[in-house]
């Protein structure tokens, strides 16, 4: 007989790894094109830097609302659903039997054995079995907003340390290009990262997220030429 054995899957990571993934990779791009915009301009040193902890600051801020209103948005739709599923259950618990043996047979059970399915999983926790066969909620993808928040909040502060570091320690002169230099790297090396943790290519995950920085930090560098402006 073979023994048991625990598996490992991803799908787990996949809330908080998407809000992380995000936070870091717009906390790059995000104060690095501030950063480039605002060298290009001819401002001084210290002008670009404190328009740096700026955006750093206002992005970690704006990231953490953003995300916690839009899962808590998606925990409110659930919990709505799991509310309206609880009174139909205790209202029309044939129906809903039926329902979910019907579910069953479009999965590819025989009918008698879909029907035995539904009974014991109703037997066993019919709420749960109609969250998770019905309305597809389960605790493993289930909505966190804190989680998804704070998660974004501190990558878009990490992230945006890169360019600043380069800010702080690059020449005067040469602060656009290393922080563009800077930044690309540092966006390949998330990009790959986030591409392993989740188990895609390292090699597409790190071209995509690199040719978007590009063309934000280019879109920036040209917006403060054009702008022009001089302290």
């Amino acid at each position: 007989m073979r023994r048991w054995h625990r598996e490992t899957h991803r799908s787990g990571r996949a809330g908080w790894l998407r809000a992380s993934v995000l936070g870091a990779n717009d906390g790059i791009v995000s104060v690095a094109g501030l950063l480039v915009g605002v060298s290009a301009s001819g401002v001084g040193h210290s002008a670009i830097l404190a328009s740096g902890v700026a955006g750093m600051v206002a992005g970690a801020l704006s990231m953490a609302a953003g995300e916690y209103v839009s899962v808590q948005s998606q925990a409110d739709t659930e919990r709505a659903d799991i509310a309206k599923e609880t009174l139909e259950l205790a209202e029309n618990p044939d129906s809903e039997l039926l329902e979910l043996t019907h579910i069953y047979v479009k999965r590819g059970l025989q009918l008698p054995l879909a029907r035995q399915v539904a009974e014991q999983l109703t037997a066993h926790d019919a709420l749960g079995s109609h969250a998770r066969d019905e309305l597809g909620i389960t605790d493993t993808l289930r909505a966190r907003p804190l989680q998804a928040a704070l998660a974004s909040a501190a990558a878009f502060a990490v992230g945006s340390t890169l360019p600043m570091a380069a800010v702080l320690l690059a020449p005067a002169a040469q602060v656009e290009p290393v922080t563009i230099a800077t930044t690309l790297l540092a966006l390949s090396l998330s990009g790959a990262l986030a591409a392993w943790t989740g188990g895609a290519s390292i090699l597409r995950g790190a071209a995509r997220v690199v040719f978007w920085g590009a063309l934000a930090m280019a879109a920036a560098s040209l917006v403060g030429r054009w702008l022009g402006v001089h302290v």
